[in-house]
């Protein structure tokens, strides 16, 4: 039997500035994005969109969601691996490119830059290694259709 699981999100638009999408200019992008028990993310469309500049976009979502899961499969294979992480960061850096007309784009690149740090010097060159394995089996990484790189940097603690 195929296993399946589902995500279901609430996208509640609050940018009503009082007539509606009378006008492109005349209205807010501001909305929220829910899901029953968890704090709302306020969310907008990119400023170079008219979006608010205080709130995450969709394309910093995406590029969230991309390093958050190459994140949490990682360090499931050092756990499973014997390489012991003390700390891990990253800095992902999504790419849109806009196609010629202006009026649309997509993502074609994330790179992700992980620093890690591990337990002991003689772990770093797994720890290296293995963020070439994640791809394969991570979610989000595995459903878009756009490169994804990594640049890891690995530390000794």
């Amino acid at each position: 039997m195929t296993e399946t699981h589902t995500y279901d999100v609430a996208i509640e638009w609050t940018g009503n500035l009082g007539s509606g999408t009378d006008g492109y200019r005349s209205f807010s992008r501001a909305h929220e994005v829910l899901a029953e028990g968890k704090a709302p993310i306020a969310a907008s469309s990119d400023p170079a969109f008219r979006g608010d500049p205080a709130r995450w976009n969709p394309e910093e979502l995406l590029v969230a969601s991309v390093a958050q899961c190459h994140m949490l499969w990682y360090l499931h294979l050092c756990a499973v691996g014997g390489v012991t992480v003390v700390d891990y960061e990253d800095r992902a850096h999504g790419v849109m490119t806009m196609d010629a007309s202006g009026g649309g784009g997509q993502i074609t690149e994330v790179v992700l830059r992980p620093e890690v740090t591990v337990a002991d010097a003689s772990m770093s060159d797994k720890a290296r290694a293995l963020h070439g394995d994640v791809h394969a089996v991570c979610f989000i990484a595995r459903s878009v259709n756009f490169p994804v790189r990594h640049e890891p940097v690995v530390r000794v603690q």
